[in-house]
């Protein structure tokens, strides 16, 4: 990176563009409307300095989706050592996409996707040869999507949520 840029700077800049959404990295002042995000899509929830440590730990794959300025989607992972969840005894270094959210009015427009294969891209350049993430085996939109972008359901998880639901574990090589 050069001298006269800073990684804050960068969170600005937009990585991908998809009609008038701007795809780009989280920055911090964003959090408080990610958290939101993830309040208002998801079930599970996360203490706020957990996101906060994803951000300090893998920046590169934290991005949200802006639309006018205003940020209506995220994609938080991290990096982890530890056994494959592709190949059997092996380990190595994998990104975990721990969750993505983006709100009902704004889906359907290619965002999940593209924000997935940014930091799918953004993981392998960080030296990580698999990707896994878990999902509730009720979300078929979710688990269409994987399916399209190359995961394998590799494992289920029983009682895996809070309220007793199933996940599947799915991966895919970088």
């Amino acid at each position: 990176m050069p001298s006269y840029l800073r990684r804050e700077d960068l969170q600005h800049l937009s990585l991908s563009k998809i009609g008038d959404y701007i795809i780009r990295g989280c920055a911090e002042q964003d959090l408080s409307e990610v958290i939101l995000i993830n309040w208002q899509t998801l079930p599970e929830h996360y203490s706020d300095s957990f996101y906060q440590n994803l951000l300090k730990e893998a920046p590169d794959s934290f991005l949200v989706a802006e639309y006018f300025g205003k940020v209506v989607g995220y994609i938080m992972c991290r990096i982890e050592y530890g056994f494959s969840t592709i190949k059997r005894f092996g380990m190595g270094k994998r990104g975990h996409i721990v969750s993505i959210g983006i709100l009902d009015e704004h889906r359907k427009k290619g965002l999940g996707t593209e924000m997935i294969q940014i930091v799918m891209r953004a993981l392998k350049e960080g030296g990580c040869g698999e990707i896994y993430l878990e999902v509730r085996i009720s979300n078929k939109s979710a688990i269409d999507l994987y399916d399209r972008l190359e995961f394998k359901n590799t494992s289920v998880y029983d009682n895996y949520y809070k309220d007793g639901e199933r996940a599947f574990m799915m991966s895919r090589r970088l």
